[in-house]
């Protein structure tokens, strides 16, 4: 038996939210879902768990902070320590207020482009990468909801097809691989 994936394509969000719950409710596993823009409420109906990302980000905003911190520090008291404003300039702590502006902003610098690197990275999207979006439409206005034979071993062909056709679907396409 070659394994199949079946594209079952939707028209409109609501349709697809209905479509896989009523799919995941007979027992089939959705593999992925292709979308236009976010399904809110969909992850948890196909059995996405939450990312870690957020983890990731507070990481890389805690290493901009120390990094300003250190570079505050580097910069205006030890390297090169000037009197501004006749703050003292050998002591960071006390002018510590004066650096937070930097230390805020060098947080954010440095959190969203450790996150840009990290979503490229983990979702395979780097320049040059080979597109694997299974129909361009969902770029537009169409909702692709993917299944494998794969995933759902103890079902035949026949039964996921007949299940998929109980929803409201707008188009199906079946290819092997």
């Amino acid at each position: 038996m070659a394994n199949k994936v079946f594209h079952v394509m939707y028209d409109d969000d609501q349709k697809l939210m209905d479509g896989a719950r009523a799919l995941v409710a007979k027992g089939i596993r959705v593999k992925d879902v292709f979308s236009p823009f976010p399904v809110h409420g969909l992850d948890p109906v196909i059995g996405v768990k939450r990312t870690r990302l957020a983890i990731a980000s507070f990481m890389y905003a805690s290493t901009g902070t120390a990094l300003a911190i250190l570079g505050t520090w580097y910069f205006m008291i030890h390297d090169w320590p000037m009197n501004i404003g006749g703050k003292p300039s050998f002591s960071w702590i006390e002018n510590a207020p004066a650096f937070v502006p930097i230390i805020f902003e060098f947080s954010v610098f440095c959190g969203a482009h450790g996150m840009v690197l990290t979503y490229l990275l983990r979702n395979g999207t780097l320049p040059g990468m080979p597109a694997s979006n299974p129909d361009p439409r969902t770029t537009d206005d169409k909702f692709v909801m993917e299944i494998t034979t794969e995933q759902n071993g103890g079902m035949s062909e026949s039964d996921i097809e007949a299940l998929i056709n109980t929803t409201d679907v707008y188009e199906l396409s079946i290819k092997n691989y």
